[in-house]
C-alpha cells in the first residue's frame, strides 16, 4: 500500500513573516500542494508565531480537502485553539523557543500525566492524536499508554548521517527520481534499524506509524520502505524545491521518490 505524504507549509509562512507582508500565502501553498497530490498538509503554530499564524490555521480548516495535522506544543492556549478549530489531527511535539526546527521527540516518559490529559482532552473533540517520538522503546510503549492514535518517529538522526558531506550523492534529483541513489555506511544503516525495529514495536501496540524531520528527495525512500509506514511528513525540502520548479510539481517529485527503496 503506498504511504501518505503530508506536506509541511511553515517555511511558505517563514518567507512571508521575514517581511510581515500578505504573501506568499501558505494557504494558497496548501491548494497547490493538494492539486500535486499531496495526502495531508501539516503546520506548525507555534507560541511565538514565528511563521504560522492563528489566521492561517481557521483558513486551513475551512480549505484542505484532504487531512489538516496541526503540529502543537501540549500548550493550554494551542489546545484551546485545537478544540476550537478541530483539525483532522493533532501531532504534539516538544518546543523550545531558541530552536531553529524542532530538535528531538518529545519525551512521553516523563511528561505522561500531563499529556495523557491534553490527549484525552483532544480526542474528546474527535481529534486524531499523534505524539512525535524518538525511535526508542519506552517513548513508543508511553506513546501507547497514553492513548495516542500514532506516533511519528523523528528521523532528524537518520538524515544527519545519510546526507552528511562527503556521501556519494546523485548530480540530479532526476537521478534520485531514476533510483540511482543505494543508502550505505554501517551508521546509515544502524539509524535504519533503529526505525524499522520501532515500527515493529508500534505495529504490535496497535500504533499508526509516521515518520518525518530532515527527509529530502534523496534518503526518503529507504524510510518509507519500511514495513508498516503509513504516512511521511516532509517540509522543508519540498518547500525549497518548490521554490525552484513550483509546489505541484515539488511535491509529484517527493512522491515519485518515496517510491523506490534500494536496500
Amino acid at each position: 500500500m503506498a504511504v501518505n505524504l503530508g506536506i509541511n507549509i511553515d517555511h511558505v509562512a517563514t518567507l512571508r513573516q521575514a517581511r510581515l507582508t500578505i504573501e506568499p500565502d501558505p494557504v494558497a501553498a496548501a491548494v497547490l500542494a493538494e492539486l500535486g497530490g499531496a495526502d495531508g498538509i501539516t503546520v506548525h503554530l507555534r507560541e511565538d508565531r514565528r511563521h504560522i499564524q492563528d489566521r492561517d490555521v481557521e483558513l486551513l480548516r475551512q480549505t484542505v480537502r484532504t487531512r489538516l495535522n496541526l503540529e502543537m506544543a501540549a500548550a493550554p492556549e494551542i489546545v484551546d485553539i485545537a478544540v476550537r478549530l478541530r483539525p483532522d489531527q493533532a501531532t504534539l511535539v516538544p518546543e523550545r523557543r531558541q530552536e531553529l526546527t524542532t530538535e528531538g521527540g518529545l519525551d512521553v516518559v516523563q511528561a505522561k500525566a500531563g499529556l495523557q490529559k491534553v490527549v484525552s482532552r483532544l480526542k474528546d473533540a474527535g481529534i486524531a492524536v499523534s505524539l512525535f517520538i524518538d525511535p526508542d522503546p519506552e517513548q513508543i510503549s508511553a506513546a501507547r499508554a497514553v492513548g495516542a492514535d500514532q506516533i511519528e518517529l523523528h528521523t532528524g538522526p537518520y538524515a544527519e548521517v545519510s546526507l552528511r558531506p562527503g556521501r556519494t550523492q546523485p548530480a540530479s534529483i532526476d537521478d534520485r527520481l531514476r533510483g540511482r541513489f543505494v543508502p550505505g555506511t554501517d551508521q546509515v544503516a544502524a539509524e535504519l534499524a533503529r526505525l524499522e525495529s520501532a515500527a515493529r514495536q508500534a505495529g504490535a501496540l496497535g500504533l499508526i506509524l509516521a515518520a518525518g524531520h530532515g527527509l529530502t528527495y534523496w534518503n526518503v525512500a529507504p524510510v518509507a520502505a519500511i514495513d508498516g509506514m503509513h504516512e511521511l511528513n516532509i517540509g522543508h525540502s519540498i518547500i525549497a524545491r518548490a521554490v525552484l520548479v513550483g509546489m505541484e510539481r515539488a511535491v509529484r517529485e517527493m512522491k515519485e521518490a518515496m517510491g523506490g527503496a534500494v536496500r
